[in-house]
């Protein structure tokens, strides 16, 4: 999309208790029509630098932020039933609780090095103890972990829980995605746990020499991206 306005501001909306990001005095737009609000005056800055910085071409990929809100607004308040439904089933799919046999050797123990923390962790901060499996069945977590987890995403405000489920989603673990919400674990942290089997293969085909494919690249530098940017929507959430 050619740029198609000079100036960007932000103007406060009592009624509406946010912050508007304006183009030439026109409110940013979702694409289902609604007003791109935003819930602090932070975030509306960061939004309007990301306007601001673009050229003659509109590149949405470099506005991670307005992303974000946007999902929150266009999509999260319409589904949020549905996409909590769809997160919650990462607790028996976790990515963090199955792991290798034993070959590759020293796979498994790679694993546990970077996981075994976080199933602790989930452990402490939600009573519940969850299985891990070295198995190709699928587990079934105890059904309080269900319960307690279903109970903490709940209570979760729109905005919060945006940032949850793209870490839940991007990592294909539930537990890093709550451990990421509670400020636990750093953007880097989790993109590392999230990429431990690949990472160790990787050593065994020499791939520091190789190189990643440019494809495989892509997708973890994005992977980099929307991680970063969640973790400073949160920031700015608070600020």
């Amino acid at each position: 999309m050619k740029k198609f306005y000079k100036l960007v501001s932000t103007l406060k909306d009592d009624a509406a208790n946010g912050w508007h990001v304006m183009l030439d005095k026109r409110p940013v737009k979702c694409p289902s029509g609604a007003t791109l609000l935003a819930p602090s005056e932070d975030m509306a800055f960061a939004i309007a630098a990301e306007w601001s910085a673009q050229q003659e071409t509109i590149i949405p990929d470099s506005m991670p932020i307005t992303q974000i809100l946007t999902t929150c607004l266009d999509r999260v308040a319409r589904e949020r039933a549905a996409m909590e439904s769809a997160v919650l089933k990462y607790i028996d799919t976790d990515l963090i609780c199955y792991r290798a046999g034993d070959e590759p050797p020293g796979q498994r123990e790679a694993q546990e090095q970077a996981w075994d923390k976080w199933v602790d962790w989930f452990e402490e901060h939600f009573d519940s103890r969850l299985e891990t499996t070295s198995a190709i069945t699928a587990l079934n977590q105890p059904p309080l972990a269900h319960q307690l987890v279903a109970s903490y995403i709940a209570d979760l405000d729109d905005h919060h829980f945006t940032a949850f489920q793209l870490a839940v989603s991007a990592s294909g673990s539930l537990v890093l995605g709550l451990a990421f919400i509670k400020h636990a674990i750093t953007p880097e942290d989790l993109f590392a746990a999230a990429h431990v089997e690949e990472d160790f293969k990787g050593k065994i085909y020499d791939q520091e020499k190789y190189g990643l494919d440019p494809m495989e690249q892509s997708k973890r530098d994005a992977m980099m991206r929307d991680l970063k940017a969640a973790h400073r929507y949160l920031q700015l959430l608070s600020a």
